[in-house]
């Protein structure tokens, strides 16, 4: 049983700033998200594109602003749970709340914020026969361990940045890694595009263009694909097949918790703290609905900010918390480190 005061249900931008704000408030967060890596759909399906209405930064990648994040949070020592999804949830005599992943982690907390972003997230997995069958057989969605390739013929599907980013760094790690896409023009970062063609000139990168894996062939595990190059049909031969044509949002089990749900958000009272229908269970970001929502990053800080407001006074009944400048009051992390501004210097003018 993991204990915390506050469990954060997605670890995107708004699920990460919720954990300083807590901090601030000497809450500690524990963090459970499905997805294998911090970040959500910035680490998963953007990391290198540019984001532009961060305040304070002109233009910040997406990657690099999750990387601030983690780093900005640090010093409050939260608790992270990936690649496993939020499945069910029993509220406690006391008030408390006690979430079971699916995978049989149980968490214990008086406070539920759910980030999740737009939901869930599953991969889109391609139209293919019997892909289900090769799935932990060599079909991969997911790159949690890119050792599991070393030395592994990798065959990777997709236009967009995951799939080039994953081709880029296993080109060093592979003994062969071949990408499949069906029309020649990719969507990505402009700078991962001209790295594969230079790894792809260089011989490191095999690219087939325009082409489409049509099926998959072995007894045990994946052996080949069958791919249409053209309007030609050929084999490939490989050990691992990672189809990254990106992630699909779903409510999830989430859906089922009671909660008052419109167009597949959750609705929140945002006059006040962005609490659900249920005391004690908060939705911030991307996931939540209310009148003149806009579904911006900025907007998810705003709703964690005032939603660990609310939270201290439920998990501290009575007590009153008076507000500080982090410039006046400095931060001080769970870790024993100490952010503060430099000192006014007090002299005389004679």
């Amino acid at each position: 049983m993991i204990k915390t005061d506050i469990l954060i249900i997605g670890a995107g931008p708004t699920g990460l700033f919720a954990v300083f704000e807590a901090g601030l408030l000497k809450l500690k967060c524990h963090i459970l998200d499905a997805l294998p890596q911090p970040g959500g759909q910035l680490s998963e399906l953007y990391p290198k594109k540019p984001i532009y209405d961060i305040p304070g930064f002109p233009e910040v990648l997406a990657g690099d602003l999750v990387d601030g994040l983690m780093e900005q949070i640090k010093q409050f020592e939260p608790g992270f749970t990936l690649g496993e999804r939020a499945e069910t949830i029993d509220k406690q005599e006391d008030g408390t709340f006690i979430v079971t992943s699916n995978k049989g982690t149980k968490f214990h907390a008086p406070v539920i914020a759910i980030a999740g972003g737009l939901g869930s997230f599953e991969p889109r997995k391609p139209l293919i026969e019997d892909i289900e069958f090769y799935e932990d057989k060599g079909v991969k969605y997911f790159i949690k361990n890119p050792e599991k390739f070393r030395d592994k013929r990798v065959v990777i599907a997709g236009g967009g940045d995951s799939a080039l980013d994953w081709s880029i760094f296993l080109a060093n790690v592979a003994s062969e890694v071949t990408l499949i896409h069906r029309r020649n023009e990719f969507r990505g970062a402009l700078d991962s595009v001209e790295k594969v063609q230079e790894l792809k000139s260089a011989g490191k990168i095999k690219l087939v263009t325009p082409a489409e894996v049509i099926g998959i062939n072995g007894a045990e595990h994946v052996e080949s694909l069958d791919i249409e190059e053209n309007g030609a049909h050929r084999k490939i031969e490989c050990d691992y097949f990672i189809p990254l044509f990106g992630l699909t949002p779903k409510l999830g089990p989430i859906g089922d918790w009671g909660l008052e749900i419109e167009k597949n958000a959750i609705k929140v009272n945002n006059a006040l703290d962005y609490q659900t229908n249920i005391p004690g269970i908060f939705a911030i970001g991307d996931i939540n609905t209310y009148p003149g929502k806009l579904k911006l990053i900025l907007c998810g800080f705003h709703e964690a900010t005032l939603m660990c407001q609310a939270a201290y006074g439920i998990i501290n009944p009575g007590k009153k918390y008076v507000l500080k400048y982090t410039t006046v009051s400095g931060v001080d992390g769970f870790d024993g480190t100490r952010k503060e501004a430099p000192k006014a210097v007090v002299k005389a003018i004679v």
